[in-house]
């Protein structure tokens, strides 16, 4: 697979990394496949691997940490965990969790946890946020490096970036998110600009790009972005990805036109739930 700078940090990715949110028994997938589908990623070269405490009450985390210790790999990977507390210590707590599940002594990136709305990025800045439990844990070698993601709303995360040197961005990137509160129109040039490295999620919006599955991850791909993390449940859904990464060629201009006229109907609050203000509302998300 291709492999693209992550960031200023001297790190390189393949194109396809892996989002272990879907390797628990929510989404009827058994430890023991869990384990398999892990393995098998790491076999073809993936090594970036993001997970967080609150998927599925840490099953995702302690999954992933069984797969790499079985086979003592991992000095293979890269992991990336969040922190959905928006207090220091709060914060220091669930990392300390993270790290028990995920059987090691640290992560390369710690990551604030969708952040929504500028009153929570306020909270995680202000004295005691979550913010100071990064830079505590990164000075204590807990973690190598500091990120923040976002769903909803890319003027948070470009106020999160202009108010701190974050090493690194998880945003929503799918298709359909082209359509409404773009990060791909007011997120990536500056970040890219900033030197910061940009990891794509959503890449199916939940399942409602699977008709235009290939279209639909190479749109994600095309973009300028150091990787894009797609949810795994099953060793089927690993190959398909896997195959069309291997044999990935960007989509041209019109090719993205043409793919974006086919899914604008896509473009509501009850498909887009993320960029809705409390995800279920169905009303759009009011800056």
């Amino acid at each position: 697979m291709e492999k693209r700078p992550f960031g200023s940090t001297g790190a390189h990715f393949p194109l396809l990394s892996f989002g272990a949110q879907r390797i628990v028994d929510e989404h009827n997938c058994t430890e023991e496949e869990a384990i398999q589908i892990v393995n098998r990623a790491i076999d073809e070269g993936i090594t970036y691997f993001d997970t967080a405490p609150s998927y599925s009450k840490g099953q995702s985390e302690e999954r992933l940490g069984k797969a790499l210790a079985l086979r003592s790999r991992r000095d293979e990977v890269w992991i990336a965990t969040k922190t959905h507390d928006r207090t220091r210590d709060g914060s220091l707590r669930l990392l300390e969790d993270s790290l028990k599940r995920l059987q090691t002594d640290h992560v390369e990136e710690w990551r604030l946890h969708n952040i929504m709305k500028m009153e929570e990025l306020d909270q995680c800045f202000a004295k005691g946020g979550a913010l100071e439990a990064l830079i505590e844990a990164k000075e204590q070698g807990m973690i190598k490096h500091i990120s923040i993601s976002g769903h909803t709303n890319p003027q948070v995360q470009l106020e999160a970036i202009d108010r701190y040197p974050f090493d690194s961005a998880l945003v929503a990137l799918s298709a359909a998110d082209h359509l409404v509160y773009s990060f791909a129109h007011e997120f990536l040039p500056q970040a890219n600009e900033k030197g910061i490295a940009i990891i794509g999620m959503k890449v199916m919006a939940l399942g409602k790009l699977a008709p235009w599955y290939e279209k639909a991850l190479r749109y994600t791909l095309s973009l300028p972005i150091s990787t894009a993390i797609v949810g795994m449940e099953s060793m089927e859904q690993l190959e398909q990805n896997l195959a069309i990464a291997k044999n990935f060629k960007p989509m041209t201009d019109l090719e993205q036109l043409d793919f974006l006229k086919e899914i604008m109907h896509l473009a509501n609050p009850d498909v887009l739930k993320w960029k809705s203000t409390d995800w279920v509302s169905g009303e759009w998300y009011e800056r």
